[in-house]
Order: C-alpha cells, then sequence, then structure tokens
C-alpha cells in the first residue's frame, strides 16, 4: 500500500475509492473518472429514464422512480392519477436517499404523503421507486443479487460479466408490505450490511445455505424445478449492457476532461456491483449499481457483546477471488509484450 502515492510508475493502479490521481502517465487505473458520481440513486435514474423515454420495452427492467425534492408534486399527482385510473392498484414505495449506502435512510411508503418531509429530503435528496411486491423468494426468504461486471474499456465499449455471483438474503420470511409491516427491514431489505445485525442472520461455511449464498447455487435450484436459468442469464446480460450503455455518454465526457485525447494518460478499467432482484416471473430488476463493491472476503462475528473477530467467508472468497484474478488476467499488461 502507498497511502502517499508513489513516483516510479507502474503497470496497474489499484485504488481505493476514486480516480483521482495527476500523476499518472501511464500504466491502467482500476477506476473510472466520474464513475462514482454516475452510478449515484439519482444520476441513475436519471440516466435509465431517458433511455426508457426513448426506448420503453428496451429498458422496462428499472422500477417505476421519481427524484426529491424536485418532482414531489410530479410523484403525487401521478400516483393519484394511476389509482384514480385502476381504483384496485394498492402500491408500495421505497425511499432511498441518494447517496445512501448500505441500507442507510431507506424506508417503505404506501401513500405520497408518507414522504418524511423533516427537513432532510431539502438537504439529503433522495430517489422514491415502486416497491417491487412480488419478489421470487427461496425458502420463503427474499434476496437480491450480487453480479460483479469489469467495464474494461469505453471505447470500444468492452464489458465482462462474473459467472458467479453473491445471493443476499432477508432474514426474516416475505408477506406483501401491509401498513403492518412496512417498518420491519429484515423482511422488505437485502442489504447484507442491515440483516448481519438480525438474530436470525446465518453465516454458513457451505455456497447453499445460509444468509448469504452463491448465485450459482440459486441456479441449480431454479433449473432442478425446471426454470428456464439460459433466459434468465441472457435477461441479467441485456440489463447489465443496456445499463452501461445508459451512463456510457456522461462517462466520455468525464473520461475526456480528465484525459483529453492526444495527452499522456492512463487507461481505465472498473469492477462493478449490480444489485438486480428477480421477480416472481424470473424477470431480473435493477436495484443500483455500486462503484466501489466490498472485496473482503471475510466477516465480523460477534464473540461477545462488543467484541469482533474476523472469520473467513467461503462464499465471498469463491466468488470474489475469482473477480479478482480474471479481471487481472483481462487488463494484464505482459499480454501484448507476449
Amino acid at each position: 500500500q502507498f497511502p502517499f502515492g508513489r513516483r516510479l510508475p507502474c503497470d496497474i493502479y489499484w485504488h481505493g475509492v476514486s480516480f483521482h490521481d495527476n500523476d499518472i502517465f501511464s500504466g491502467q487505473v482500476n477506476k473510472f473518472p466520474g464513475m462514482t458520481e454516475m452510478v449515484r440513486k439519482i444520476t441513475l435514474s436519471r440516466a435509465v429514464r431517458t433511455m426508457q423515454d426513448l426506448f420503453p420495452l428496451e429498458y422496462n427492467f428499472y422500477p417505476r422512480s421519481w427524484i426529491l425534492p424536485e418532482e414531489l408534486p410530479l410523484f403525487v399527482a401521478e400516483v393519484r392519477m394511476m389509482k384514480d385510473s385502476d381504483p384496485s392498484w394498492k402500491p408500495t414505495f421505497i425511499v432511498k436517499p441518494d447517496g445512501g449506502c448500505q441500507g442507510d435512510g431507506i424506508y417503505l411508503i404506501k401513500d405520497p404523503s408518507d414522504i418524511r418531509l423533516t427537513g432532510s429530503i431539502q438537504s439529503r435528496p433522495a430517489v422514491v421507486q415502486e416497491y417491487i411486491c412480488k419478489p421470487l423468494l427461496v425458502d420463503k426468504l427474499k434476496f437480491d443479487i450480487r453480479l460483479y461486471v469489469l467495464l474494461k474499456s469505453l471505447e470500444p465499449l468492452e464489458i465482462y460479466i462474473a459467472k458467479d455471483g453473491l445471493s443476499r438474503f432477508c432474514t426474516e420470511p416475505y408477506q406483501e408490505p401491509t401498513l403492518k409491516n412496512l417498518h420491519q427491514v429484515f423482511m422488505h431489505l437485502t442489504n447484507y450490511s442491515l440483516n448481519i445485525h438480525s438474530g436470525n442472520f446465518i453465516h454458513s461455511d457451505s455456497v447453499n445455505t445460509g444468509s448469504k449464498r452463491t448465485f450459482s447455487s440459486i441456479l441449480c435450484r431454479l433449473s432442478s424445478r425446471g426454470a428456464d436459468v439460459k433466459k434468465l442469464w441472457s435477461d441479467i446480460i441485456s440489463l447489465v449492457i443496456k445499463t452501461i450503455i445508459a451512463l456510457t455518454p456522461e462517462l466520455k465526457v468525464y473520461y475526456q476532461s480528465d484525459i483529453p485525447a492526444g495527452k499522456p494518460g492512463p487507461t481505465c478499467f472498473q469492477i462493478l456491483g449490480f444489485d438486480i432482484l428477480l421477480m416472481k416471473n424470473l424477470k431480473p430488476m435493477l436495484l443500483e449499481v455500486n462503484a466501489n463493491p466490498s472485496m473482503r472476503i471475510e466477516h465480523e462475528q460477534e464473540l461477545s457483546p462488543g467484541v469482533f473477530e474476523n472469520v473467513p467467508s467461503p462464499v465471498d472468497e469463491e466468488v470474489k477471488v475469482a473477480v479478482i484474478r480474471d479481471t487481472l488476467r483481462l487488463v494484464d499488461p505482459q499480454k501484448k509484450k507476449r
């Protein structure tokens, strides 16, 4: 680790958080300029909605979204209009703070009037989305998928998707949202960093049991039930590619302002974490994109109150070691020289 940067040139620079570094003129950096800004909830929603306006059928994998506070009146009006045209429609909405991560500040509402307007939404913008009420359940639990995607280059656009990912489970059996259970985060929110604090969280030594499993173990179960796993994969690949296409125009602007054509600079690559939810009918829905997915392969276990130790996590190790190894192989600077 070089906390203060280093003077001698490297083949690969692996940055912790973001791209900025003015002293790199060659080699490859594991971050794109502007990526962190582009995958924030509001920017991502804007980019995908632009595409939804142009290609509604191609971009139907992202829930209906409104940006707060600026679109609050629009949100209220549209929901009222949809309820008037279909009185049986009883939606639930999920409010996510723009800069939040690890489930921080997320809450569910049944009606636009329930949005917490106490100063925070003014200082802390958010996205409100239609909540997906009919998720696919495994062992009666809701789960999401974290898939690792390598963006190897913007021009030409080169994308690789890791063959395995993580399935992260809720820790309470799922029920459709009602006014009584809206606040039950362990039932509705799949965030690992929330559920790990649940008494029902299961740290497992196996990749196909417990509160965090491999995605391939879920695919095996679906396949044994007769599900069309090939179609599911092709839908997921299509979702990933279309999402990155929606982000590409602005990413190119960031890239060209940081590394203008003709000026010596590094090339970039980046591992992204795609969070995807499967609906009951196996349609994948995009929840969000993470520019800095955790690559930790151990978890904290509480030995006694307030005393933690790091314990290896076989599931994380199986998935993430492969992601990093394959990424380094794909960007291998020695390959060209051979």
